[in-house]
């Protein structure tokens, strides 16, 4: 699924018109409370078993991100290796969220729900599966990390309960060598890490 103005990969979907969008034609605005839609979609979440199931999270990878390792917390993860829970509707797979284990917290890696999906309560149902497996196991925090020019993921996290606690200053721009233009066109430097106390 392209752009609605370019022929790069969709990320996003504008919640007035629902065009889909890339990152670069993703613009940020104020939007009344009726013009937010979202909606209850019935999908399925399950962990990820199959070698199948790991190949369509490589292909999210790319999409969403451009490469299949992510740096978060200081540490290089290859997310399609990771342990995975992945929503479905039908048989087609609409997102995933992959995570791994640090010490007393598990850390979202990476979520993506393909956009004409969003806001319909599949980032959240992924999100909450992450959150019970920790409890499951006895961790007391679910960390995440952002770039600072993803203002959607920090709406989103923030929503669900997480909290901004530290900020890692030119972690991202570092890492790709370059300062990127992000979302709205806002430079990508820094790293956000936010949390949740499990209870």
């Amino acid at each position: 699924m392209s752009c609605g103005y370019c022929e790069k990969d969709a990320v996003y979907k504008c919640s007035v018109c629902c065009k889909l969008l890339c990152t670069e034609h993703v613009k940020l605005a104020t939007v009344c409370f009726s013009s937010a839609k979202k909606t209850k979609l019935a999908s399925t979440i399950h962990k990820v078993m199959a070698e199948e199931e790991k190949s369509r999270i490589r292909e999210f990878v790319r999409r969403f991100w451009g490469e299949e390792t992510q740096l978060a917390f200081d540490t290089r993860f290859v997310v399609a290796e990771l342990p995975a829970y992945i929503a479905k509707v039908n048989s087609g797979v609409i997102g995933f969220v992959s995570f791994a284990e640090m010490d007393d917290a598990f850390i979202i890696v990476a979520l993506a729900v393909l956009p004409q999906y969003q806001s319909s309560s599949v980032g959240s149902g992924l999100v909450k599966k992450v959150e019970n497996e920790a409890k499951r196991l006895g961790k007391r925090r679910v960390l995440v990390a952002t770039s600072n020019d993803d203002l959607p993921a920090l709406a989103f996290y923030q929503s669900l309960g997480f909290q901004i606690f530290e900020v890692k200053p030119y972690v991202i721009a570092e890492k790709h060598g370059t300062v990127l233009r992000g979302i709205g066109g806002l430079p990508v430097t820094d790293e956000l890490r936010l949390q949740k106390t499990l209870s």
